[in-house]
């Protein structure tokens, strides 16, 4: 199985949304939509009402994405209030490949913005370029600004979500 990179995902749907927790509680977690139901102690069918109605009772985002252990329900409700979302740090050192990460995800921003001031890009595609680019360097500022005093590592392993 291809390794696949989450953390650079944005819905843009609510159905969309709920799709890409369930995946990811799949792929990561090997959790079915009937093992998440079961978690959250609704039925099976409810979560594909959900999602073929794109919609989702706030009560029960937090449990659902708690089982699913995402957040894209959560960021694709902040960014479609034209918030930007970012991870909190704990304030720890970044790795070689966080640094690439976030070179890469600033060229790919403007290359992006070049080529649609050219007419050559789709404005969807700059505006999640963009706005990747910025929460990836919105991590760091905070990562930056943590660490004179960072938080405990309780729970050990990274997360690469």
């Amino acid at each position: 199985m291809s390794r696949r990179r989450w953390k650079p995902r944005q819905a843009a749907t609510m159905q969309e949304a709920i799709r890409l927790c369930l995946d990811y509680a799949l792929h990561k977690h090997n959790r079915s939509v009937a093992r998440v139901a079961e978690l959250i102690g609704v039925s099976e069918w409810v979560i594909y009402k959900w999602m073929s109605e794109g919609s989702i009772p706030s009560k029960r985002i937090r449990p659902f994405e708690f089982a699913c252990d995402s957040t894209f329900v959560t960021q694709y409700i902040a960014v479609s209030a034209q918030k930007l979302v970012i991870d909190i740090p704990a304030g720890r050192a970044a790795g070689e490949r966080d640094l690439l990460d976030l070179q890469n995800a600033l060229n790919s921003a403007v290359s992006l913005l070049t080529s649609f001031y050219r007419d050559e890009a789709k404005p969807e595609d700059v505006l999640q370029g963009v706005t990747l680019a910025m929460m990836q360097l919105a991590g760091h500022r905070e990562n930056v600004r943590k660490s004179a005093a960072p938080e405990l590592d309780l729970f050990g392993g990274e997360d690469d979500a």
